[in-house]
């Protein structure tokens, strides 16, 4: 027994030393597994062999030497496990994976997660989709629970934002501002709470004077971010005396890009073309200059709104340019200051006369004093107000305002707030008046989204709708609901073009 054990290790364990110094294994693994492991072997052997040379015939030698033959056949057994391991080229998806995946249930993962697993442990995954598994697979009830997957987040939806590719127009009611510390003493939070408080949706603010230049930057730095903040919107206006057309451009041109330090600037601009008699220079040629320059310092998608005298018929007869102005602007507002004529006629008859250019009309009632002009002494009545409102609104007007904030009784702020005319309210074919569809379809058309203003509620106006809510990532229903009425009247930046 023990001549043979000798034998064997006499055999065996030179030829793991001898391993050593052959080319047989890869250069990766020499180093990284069985390396080591054949030369503890070879050391082992060298030692063995010198102390115990003649003494193989002793049985305790033999036993002695039986035993670190083990120890070096077990080593040597190990290194090569290792260097196996460690050399693997790629990992390996091992099958008791996929049998432990295939007893998790399903429905106790979501969706997303139970398909991940499948497509992770099924046969296309591990190349063996014709091979099955010898060992059965473990019971559900004996498999290690997993941890519960982390809940399956869906993708925001985009945060809805009021398209801002052009500019509004002034639907609903407004005031004329012209003198800032004479309305509620220039306090901008005063303003905008009255204005709220009686149902306006826009101001009009004077923002320069032929000799001071531009003005408007400190007042429009306090108001705009508390109006628009507020569902305000704010338009700019100026009085061009016309003999310097250049000039007065220039001034309008200040204010529409002028920015408030926090980023606001005015919904648009109001170029109050007077008649000759209030100084303006009313030559064709003059006026064109200025319509045609602004226009285009503007740009094509900056509202821009012509006030002009009321067309009265000796405005009229004796040739007041509006055929040279209106068309270069995307609406018309008639100053229709009736004095001690009918508010109601007069407001019918200047709609009439201007429909003919097929702009949008914003008539301008009086909430002044016209005495000193010829008319009755102190502001108009309640009874005035609202007759004016009614009869704008049955004309065909889109909006409509009053000059001015710092004449107004408190009679008129209370006319403006009880009129029915103007208000904006929700619905469809049903809810919303003749007036109401004809605002909405105004301020849709300006802002990109064109559709007749005729006061219908048509296939037309619910595709328009429809079409503004979808780029205003809003539920498309097609009607005028709270998100869509909230969103058509949010102040938003307008366009203006960039010259280099």
């Amino acid at each position: 027994m023990y001549r043979l054990l000798s034998l064997l290790f006499a055999l065996l364990v030179p030829q793991v030393a001898r391993s050593r110094d052959r080319s047989m294994w890869a250069p990766t693994r020499m180093s990284g597994g069985i390396k080591p492991w054949a030369d503890a072997v070879g050391h082992v052997h060298d030692a063995v062999e010198e102390w115990l040379g003649p003494r193989w015939a002793d049985p305790e030698h033999a036993r002695l030497a039986a035993g670190l033959f083990m120890s070096s056949v077990a080593l040597a057994c190990a290194g090569v496990v290792a260097a196996v391991s460690v050399s693997a080229p790629e990992p390996t998806v091992h099958l008791h994976l996929q049998r432990l995946a295939s007893v998790v249930s399903r429905a106790t993962l979501p969706a997303p997660v139970a398909e991940l697993a499948a497509t992770a442990v099924g046969p296309s995954s591990v190349g063996e989709a014709d091979t099955k598994p010898s060992v059965p697979a473990v019971p559900a009830a004996d498999a290690a629970p997993l941890p519960a997957a982390p809940p399956v987040e869906e993708a925001p939806r985009p945060v809805p934002i009021p398209p801002a590719a052009r500019g509004a127009l002034p639907i609903g009611k407004g005031m004329w501002i012209w003198m800032e510390d004479r309305a509620d003493g220039g306090d901008p939070e005063a303003i905008v709470s009255r204005a709220k408080a009686v149902g306006l949706t826009h101001l009009y603010v004077r923002t320069g004077t032929l000799k001071a230049g531009f003005t408007g930057g400190p007042f429009l730095d306090r108001l705009l971010p508390i109006a628009h903040a507020n569902g305000i919107r704010i338009y700019g206006w100026d009085f061009p005396y016309l003999d310097h057309p250049g000039s007065d451009v220039d001034r309008a041109m200040a204010a529409i890009r002028y920015t408030t330090p926090d980023g606001h600037r005015i919904d648009g601009f109001s170029a109050d073309i007077e008649s000759s008699r209030e100084g303006t220079n009313n030559d064709i040629e003059y006026v064109n200059a200025y319509a045609t320059w602004l226009r285009d310092n503007a740009g094509p998608d900056y509202p821009l709104i012509a006030t002009v005298p009321n067309p009265t018929p000796i405005k009229v007869a004796t040739g007041f340019p509006y055929a040279t102005i209106i068309p270069k602007f995307d609406a018309v507002a008639p100053m229709v200051y009736w004095m001690n004529r009918d508010p109601g006629t007069d407001v019918t008859n200047a709609i009439a006369y201007l429909s003919q250019f097929g702009k949008p009309i914003f008539p301008v009632g009086q909430a002044y004093d016209g005495g000193p002009e010829g008319g009755p002494v102190g502001p108009p009545g309640r009874d005035a107000t609202m007759r004016f409102l009614q009869f704008a609104d049955a004309a065909g007007a889109s909006g409509a305002s009053f000059w001015s904030y710092q004449h107004a009784t408190q009679e008129a702020w209370d006319a403006l707030r009880d009129a029915a005319e103007f208000r904006l309210e929700l619905g469809g074919s049903d809810g919303l008046t003749a007036g109401m569809i004809r605002s909405y379809q105004t301020v849709l058309t300006s802002l990109g989204f064109p559709v007749a203003s005729d006061g219908a509620w048509g296939p037309a106006t619910v595709d328009a709708v429809t079409k503004y809510q979808a780029a205003a990532r809003l539920p498309k229903s097609g009607v005028i609901d709270e998100a869509t009425r909230r969103f058509l009247l949010t102040p938003v930046a307008a366009p203006v073009a960039r010259h280099g």
